[in-house]
């Protein structure tokens, strides 16, 4: 296992995102209070290129201390655990765990223990883990499910603030997006919401077809390469400070789903495109509609800011088959 550390260039470092809007001081999802981030990578070259990407909620979220949420499907081809209970109830009662496909029912059940092992939890007799996945097939060997409990369990007590690894780390060390390799990303707004201050952050899990464009001209990869399986994905995790109930957060989530399609990215057939919004504000009342425009927009920007940081943080990477998939950098020059 390895945990690569942050790379230094970021989007706004390169000129491919605008520096709008008030970010937190690390502008990532860790900037939102009490929200933590952790990843296990799993690299056996040249076959294994996965691992786990685990997101952690305020005074920890659990059956008893659940968080309002919401969920937008934008294409549900993907298995995205615990969905039905997150849209029909609005809450969240897990953190959050990220991984490859085939071993996101592995995940489940790893959170599901680490989950009934935290103090207070003894009684617990129903819960509803919350996995999302992406396919890693084009770079790592998917049916082999390399992920076992121990992984999860240490992106989950690793979890922690501050700056995020992104790009090739935890669940995003096999992606491929828009043509190029792609991975974890993250980042954050400052937004008022009916006279208060609260912070909105983003994580993505990016690995959709498509094919980019920034500042509205696409951008390709600098040479051709085999054509993609139609396999690719998006998950997007929102969090926010601000008391939004479930109904609120499912609007949230979808504009992160609709952020995709700014950058470029096609909703394929095979493409599972998903967003969950998390509010950390447990019990205050929430704002009136007609307040949450500036945070729709935050979502909308905080998203595809997140995807191409996780494109610029990421190296090239020569997967099974001699496959070479690029580094957004090297096309930019």
């Amino acid at each position: 296992m390895a945990t690569p550390q942050a790379h230094p260039a970021r989007a706004r470092d390169l000129g491919l995102y605008p520096a709008t809007g008030r970010t937190g001081d690390h502008n990532a999802i860790t900037d939102v209070p009490g929200v933590r981030v952790g990843h296990t990578t799993i690299i056996r070259a040249p076959r294994i290129r996965t691992g786990v990407s685990a997101i952690r909620f305020g005074d920890e979220v659990s059956p008893g201390r659940a968080l309002p949420a919401g969920l937008s499907v934008g294409n549900g081809f993907g298995k995205l655990i615990g969905a039905t209970q997150l849209a029909e109830l609005g809450h969240l009662e897990t953190p959050i765990v990220l991984t490859s496909t085939l071993s996101a029912f592995r995940a489940a059940d790893a959170l599901l223990s680490w989950v009934l092992d935290q103090p207070g939890n003894e009684r617990v007799r129903t819960l509803n883990p919350v996995v999302g996945e992406c396919n890693d097939s084009v770079l790592s060997d998917i049916r082999a499910r390399p992920v076992r409990p121990e992984h999860v369990l240490a992106a989950l007590d690793e979890a922690d603030r501050g700056a995020v690894p992104e790009g090739s780390v935890g669940a995003g060390t096999g992606l491929v997006a828009l043509g190029f390799k792609a991975g974890i990303g993250t980042a954050s707004r400052m937004i008022e919401v009916d006279d208060d201050e609260h912070t909105l952050g983003v994580l993505v899990q990016a690995n959709f077809a498509g094919v980019l464009r920034v500042h509205g001209r696409q951008v390709r990869p600098p040479t051709p390469s085999a054509p993609q399986p139609d396999l690719g994905s998006c998950m997007v995790v929102l969090a926010t400070s601000a008391p939004l109930d479930g109904r609120q957060l499912s609007r949230l989530a979808a504009r992160a789903v609709f952020a995709l399609g700014r950058l470029g990215g096609a909703y394929t057939h095979g493409s599972g495109d998903y967003a969950i919004a998390v509010s950390t504000s447990a019990g205050r009342l929430p704002p009136p509609d007609r307040a949450l425009s500036p945070v729709f927009e935050a979502g909308l920007d905080a998203t595809e800011e997140a995807v191409l940081n996780a494109l610029v943080a990421a190296d090239p990477v020569t997967g099974p088959g001699g496959r070479v998939v690029p580094a957004l950098r090297d096309a930019l020059g």
